[in-house]
């Protein structure tokens, strides 16, 4: 078996192809887990310096001295607060507007769900700065309205597109059936058309709330530091110390939410629930 590592020795067993589509296969690996391997390696270094490979000392350290932050605790309430106000307030207003393009003809609906993409086509901080203006007039800067509404704005697009894909995917001759039976159109909706796009819901919702949960330019400029979600919490840490640990800390800290929750609904995530609300016909 460890012939095999000699280069010359594996290439001539594989033959060309195989050795090129492993050399590529190596380097996808390397540009792909490189940065997640370095990332846990400096979260737990308490000493490194390069150009060390490894570190010259392993610990928590730099874990306790985030902790003993006295911003940390209330970030990470914070971050909740704003990430689960921000999705259930998108599906309460998206979720209609998305029941909307799937299953009515109007004059408008691509341009109307073409709008909902506007705000990932130009540079986000822009917008912000734009937005910031008018929040300054409602008195909405500072506040944890303002926060919610730039995090709603950055997850409508998902809110809304998944959703109708989700919604289309429902063939009409079911819901007749169940009106056939007796059934009324509010009922028709909660027992048959909901449950059967629930799973492109959940992933509308899964993306809300990531995407809430990781906002940082927006909440900076809007929350002017009175609401402190947890990446804003991480820049002002991290500029107040020259340490890369920290960063690799509290980016581990921003991860965990997110493989819990992937995790929680990997049966509802896949290729087609994604790409399906960007077929919409």
């Amino acid at each position: 078996m460890f012939k095999m590592l000699n280069p010359k020795r594996f290439y001539h067993a594989v033959g060309k192809r195989k050795f090129l589509e492993f050399i590529l296969f190596a380097v996808f690996i390397l540009f792909f887990y490189g940065p997640i391997l370095n990332m846990l390696m400096l979260a737990f270094a308490n000493e490194y310096t390069a150009p060390n490979i490894l570190p010259q000392e392993w610990g928590f350290k730099w874990w306790e001295y985030v902790f003993s932050q006295d911003s940390l605790v209330s970030s990470i309430v914070q971050s909740f607060i704003v990430a689960i106000i921000t999705t259930v307030v998108s599906m309460i207003f998206c979720i209609p507007a998305a029941y909307s393009i799937a299953r009515f003809k109007y004059r408008g609906r691509k341009l109307f769900m073409l709008s909902f993409l506007l705000t990932n086509a130009f540079p986000k901080l822009g917008i912000y700065t734009s937005i910031a203006v008018l929040f300054y007039k409602y008195n909405l800067m500072g506040t944890y309205t303002g926060v919610i509404i730039i995090h709603m704005i950055n997850s409508m697009m998902f809110m809304v597109w998944l959703p109708a894909s989700a919604f289309s995917a429902v063939h009409r001759q079911q819901e007749e059936a169940a009106r056939d039976v007796g059934a009324g159109p509010v009922r028709t909706f909660f027992k048959v058309t909901l449950p059967m796009a629930v799973p492109g819901i959940a992933v509308a919702t899964l993306y809300t709330f990531l995407g809430s949960m990781e906002e940082a330019q927006g909440t900076m400029l809007v929350g002017m530091a009175k609401v402190q979600t947890m990446p804003v919490a991480m820049y002002g840490i991290v500029l107040d110390s020259s340490a890369v640990q920290i960063g690799a800390v509290f980016a581990i800290l921003l991860i965990i939410p997110s493989a819990v929750l992937i995790f929680a609904m990997r049966k509802y995530i896949g290729p087609n629930a994604i790409a399906g609300g960007f077929k919409m016909k």
